[in-house]
């Protein structure tokens, strides 16, 4: 099965959708995520903005969830931005904290105010 994200007009992913291999195949007998588009584009009666994704993270970075987004500079898709101050990586298209985590073994959480690392103590400490 292919899988298929469908895009907003901002390329927000609003929808995930699965096409039978079998409808990307050209006559060659070799995928095509255009074949899969013109489907997809007919099935849904006009809709053009879709981008295939991989359920295996093969290419584009990673499998398409909505809420996150399509980055076409980057041929890849990025989730959701977890806070306001964290930074997109251009090479790992994750994004990441202004301070990095510490290493040190214990857990830590994301303090957006302080904009900083907040150990987590454990509950029978």
């Amino acid at each position: 099965m292919a899988h298929f994200a469908k895009l907003d007009h901002n390329d927000y992913v609003i929808d995930i959708n699965v096409v039978h291999n079998w409808m990307l195949l050209d006559s060659d007998g070799h995928e095509s995520e255009a074949l899969g588009i013109e489907f997809l584009v007919a099935w849904s009666g006009g809709h053009t903005n879709w981008r295939q994704t991989s359920y295996n993270g093969n290419f584009r970075k990673r499998y398409a969830h909505i809420g996150g987004t399509y980055h076409r500079e980057f041929d890849a898709f990025i989730p959701p931005k977890p806070y306001a101050s964290w930074i997109l990586n251009e090479t790992t298209c994750l994004w990441q904290a202004p301070v990095v985590m510490p290493t040190d073994g214990n857990l830590y959480r994301w303090n957006e105010i302080n904009q900083s690392w907040d150990q987590i103590k454990p509950v029978n400490a």
